[in-house]
């Protein structure tokens, strides 16, 4: 189960930035202007070898002239309920405000962990004005600069003590595949699911799951076995569509923490849309399999290579990640749907694969004296072994002379190497290279 952290506060706070600086990249806009972030932005942060997840719920973004608290209060009080962890961001510039104030009285009810983080700390002068926010009565304070990373250290520390460490699990369910059924509202995927485990011969029982509307099925059949993650049950507890999408983005983060593969489904009239390419994307830097899953092809009208263009321009907009096997379904009428079990154990079987170190070095080394790496300030780079690691997500180790001069285009190089002669398709390949 993946740990959720959500950031909430009232705008220009400093939310975003703080996000930014967690992923440590710039995937967040940023302004000084009120109600920039409308898109819920999620991520990955990485502390000390402990990863969570970040959720940054962003600006309240009213459609008329609706007063701004009713907006704020939606937002808490989805993250109170969906994240394992809060993250409270006030602003020592401005100090307390009303909106500050109503926000901490319903995280005060909260039974989950609320760290105060008070923003733009900088100076000492700040540090003293920031003891007023002790005022609202949480005791995880930290007071931050997210614009230079000040203070983040502490905060990170405090929230990776939260995080349990990772136990193995015994019993048969953990060595089952997991594939999660995500994507869109009204995509098939209850459906999907329905026809898979409605047919004769198939064995059926539920398995008790630790995320609330995430159904787990045991699947049996034809001497397949596996376990289904189903995250279809996604209830829409307001009129607000972003909410609801709020929603199932944080239930589809959590299936995708506990599935070894991604059965991600998309409507064919439809097409693949932002959410879901930022789902693929998450997936892809967890390290799961992904396999997209077309539905409702049997409405679309065909011309003679309607497949073959609809592949390319879903596959273009999934880029740079595109050895991912793409399936052409119809739940309604049941076509290929027992394809897709078909593709996620090979899809599985291929996160799985371990390649001997004298058959990697035979092909790679070949490979490399074919197209050898560029010269780098007159020095040649020579890669002289290579070997698979020992971990979950396909990783290889590059031995060579000048590790951190290898640039992407030659590390691209490599990888599409690695996928022509083993089979890695629908799998993330991890390339690290390190000094001999």
């Amino acid at each position: 189960m993946g740990f959720t952290v959500a950031i909430t506060g009232r705008p220009n706070v400093g939310k975003s930035t703080l996000f930014n600086r967690l992923l440590e990249q710039r995937k967040a806009i940023v302004d000084d202007v009120s109600g920039v972030t409308r898109d819920r932005q999620y991520g990955v942060a990485d502390w000390n070898g402990k990863n969570f997840n970040v959720i940054d719920t962003g600006g309240f973004v009213p459609n008329s002239d609706d007063i701004f608290e009713r907006e704020i209060r939606k937002q808490v009080i989805i993250a109170m309920e969906e994240a394992n962890a809060i993250i409270f961001m006030v602003d020592v510039v401005t100090g307390i405000t009303l909106l500050d104030d109503a926000m901490a009285a319903l995280l005060r009810r909260s039974s989950k962990p609320v760290f105060l983080v008070v923003n733009k700390v900088d100076n000492n002068e700040r540090y003293l004005s920031a003891s007023e926010f002790y005022s609202l009565g949480f005791e995880k304070i930290f007071n931050i600069a997210s614009i230079s990373g000040s203070g983040t250290g502490e905060l990170l520390d405090a929230i990776c003590e939260l995080i349990p460490a990772k136990e193995s699990e015994d019993g048969e369910e953990s060595e089952l595949p997991k594939f999660a059924i995500i994507g869109q509202p009204n995509v098939g995927k209850s459906s999907l699911l329905n026809a898979l485990i409605g047919e004769e011969r198939t064995i059926v029982s539920d398995i008790a799951g630790t995320t609330r509307d995430t159904i787990h099925t045991h699947y049996k059949m034809y001497q397949k076995e596996f376990i289904l993650i189903d995250t279809a049950g996604i209830r829409k507890k307001t009129k607000v569509h972003e909410d609801l999408e709020f929603y199932s983005v944080i239930r589809a983060i959590k299936a995708l923490d506990e599935s070894d593969v991604c059965l991600l489904m998309i409507d064919a009239a439809k097409g693949i849309s932002a959410q879901d390419i930022s789902i693929f994307s998450l997936a892809t830097r967890k390290g799961k399999g992904v396999v997209v899953l077309v539905n409702k092809w049997d409405v679309v009208e065909k011309e003679t290579n309607t497949a073959r263009d609809y592949e390319a321009n879903l596959k273009k907009r999934l880029a740079p990640f595109t050895d991912v096997p793409v399936l052409f379904i119809s739940v309604v009428e049941k076509t290929r749907i027992f394809k897709v079990i078909e593709i996620a154990l090979e899809v599985y079987e291929n996160r799985q694969r371990k390649v001997a170190t004298r058959e990697l070095n035979d092909v790679l080394l070949k490979a490399i004296a074919s197209y050898n790496p560029p010269v780098v300030r007159g020095h040649p780079v020579k890669i002289k072994y290579i070997t698979q690691l020992p971990t979950h997500v396909p990783s290889f180790a590059f031995f060579c002379n000048f590790p951190d001069d290898v640039k992407e285009p030659y590390k691209n190089y490599l990888e599409k190497q690695l996928r022509q002669n083993f089979s890695f398709n629908g799998v993330p390949v991890r390339l690290f290279f390190r000094k001999k």
